[in-house]
């Protein structure tokens, strides 16, 4: 049976026998990053190092280690013909038991690095707005949604975390330092506002607006007589997604608009 859609927590409950394999170093051109890790189980993974036959090796002697035929703890290799793979990288790979102590650690390391994801507000959860949760879902993003509307929340994706208010852009100043702020709600004149709230800080790595270049000289002339400059109005992407792929189904913009918010979050300097 493949259990490759766990969790994270639910392949620590189901598989008491692992091996943690982590990336401890990673130079050159290299398929995942330091730190990156993965469980290894007798008959299951969790998650990626980066594939290839690098990954085959790293599971095999995960296994040997569980098994007990083998003590080989670190593994060194270079990303070459040798192995099938031509990063041209070298990685440095650590093979930890997973006992109740590496367990633990693995999992205060998991809360802290919980802690520190970006959010993304997502105000308004209609057709585009659960689209857009369900592909953000997919990052390592706290995800949140605002609703006037209860009906719509419900059928929102269940890890986006919920607010149901009637002042949507009441809220904008819970939103954390560095976050992106999604505007699209089934109101013009909500959008407004909430864009008003959210251009008034200068300390969001994003703000965007579902909408056409209509919305947007309507919103600048509206943001104007609200005492907004232009330098201001500027940083408002609207519409979101970009103008190169003119599909208007759901999926296809917030395929567009996640890689346009994951880009800015990571460009983002918070200092």
């Amino acid at each position: 049976m493949n259990f490759a859609v766990d969790s994270l927590e639910a392949f620590l409950h189901r598989e008491y026998r692992l091996v943690i394999v982590e990336i401890e170093e990673a130079h050159g051109s290299t398929p995942r990053e330091a730190g990156a890790f993965m469980l290894v189980s007798p008959t299951d993974t969790h998650g990626t190092i980066g594939g290839g036959q690098m990954e085959f090796m790293a599971i095999d002697n995960a296994r040997a280690l569980l098994a007990g035929i083998t003590d080989r703890f670190e593994m060194d290799i270079p990303l070459g013909p040798d192995i099938g793979q031509c990063c041209g990288g070298r990685v440095l790979i650590r093979f930890t038991i997973g006992d109740d102590r590496a367990r633990a650690a693995l999992e205060q390391r998991l809360r802290e690095k919980l802690a520190a994801l970006p959010e993304v507000w997502l105000f308004g959860a209609g057709h585009v707005g659960r689209a857009l949760a369900d592909a953000l879902l997919l990052l390592p993003l706290k995800i949140y949604a605002v609703e006037t509307r209860r009906n719509e929340l419900d059928l929102m994706a269940s890890g986006a975390r919920q607010r149901l208010v009637a002042m949507p852009e009441s809220i904008v100043g819970d939103v954390a330092p560095g976050a992106a702020i999604v505007i699209l709600t089934h109101d013009h004149a909500l959008d407004f506002l909430i864009a008003r709230e959210a251009l008034a800080r200068n300390d969001l790595a994003y703000i965007g607006m579902i909408g056409s270049k209509t919305k947007r000289a309507t919103f600048a002339s509206w943001a104007r007589r609200e005492g907004l400059d232009d330098e201001t109005i500027k940083r408002l992407v609207l519409p979101i997604g970009g103008r190169q792929v003119h599909d208007k189904r759901p999926a296809v913009i917030a395929a567009l608009a996640a890689a346009e918010i994951i880009t800015a979050l990571a460009g983002y300097d918070k200092g």
